[in-house]
């Protein structure tokens, strides 16, 4: 049975960070992508940072690029999203998720490729 567990959402300030983890089990965690998408009640889920099961293909949504970094420890089976420079629109529901090796290299870090989901952790930023 695959399980996906968010970790790490709270109350932030803004212009504070956050890391958010993402434990994966149940599968072969060294052989998926995994990636971060978030939603709130009023957008649709969107992508945020992916990476390729060995870290070497890394994706950020534009919004992400140069303050969230992703990462992944294989042994740990524990996926990372270090959130800096928070804003108050980075509020939102932040999912994590698996997807096939071959699936990411396909299709990149589309929502539709992923098929493992957590339940969510919520990030709220005030300002």
């Amino acid at each position: 049975q695959v399980q996906v567990v968010e970790s790490g959402g709270g109350l932030v300030q803004v212009g504070g960070s956050l890391r958010l983890s993402c434990t994966a089990s149940g599968l072969p965690f060294d052989d998926v992508a995994m990636g971060w998408f978030r939603q709130t009640p009023t957008k649709e889920r969107e992508e945020v940072s992916c990476l390729s099961h060995n870290g070497g293909n890394v994706y950020h949504a534009n919004f992400a690029k140069g303050r969230f970094t992703i990462s992944r420890d294989n042994a740990e089976n524990t996926m990372y999203l270090q959130m800096s420079s928070l804003k108050p629109e980075d509020a939102a529901m932040y999912y994590c998720a698996a997807a096939p090796s071959g699936t990411y290299e396909r299709y990149g870090c589309m929502r539709s490729a992923f098929g493992y989901w957590g339940l969510g952790t919520q990030v709220t930023v005030s300002s």
